[in-house]
């Protein structure tokens, strides 16, 4: 497997939070993997989570919407 390069930081846009039907962790999530196009383990590692709590919020999310 590959290894992915993990930015430093993100810019992530407001409107992301807007949406209620989600938490805040799940709609960041889903907004790092679909848009920015990181794999759960580069979003553990930037949000200090493992990437097994990454992937149930991601997957929550999916399922919400």
């Amino acid at each position: 497997m590959m290894a992915q390069k993990v930015p430093e930081y993100v810019l992530l846009p407001s409107h992301i939070l807007k949406d209620r039907s989600v938490s805040v962790l799940e709609a960041i999530v889903e907004y790092l993997k679909d848009v920015q196009g990181l794999n759960f383990r580069a979003i553990g590692f930037l949000l200090n989570r493992d990437e097994r709590t990454i992937w149930t919020c991601y997957s929550r999310a999916k399922k919400k919407r």
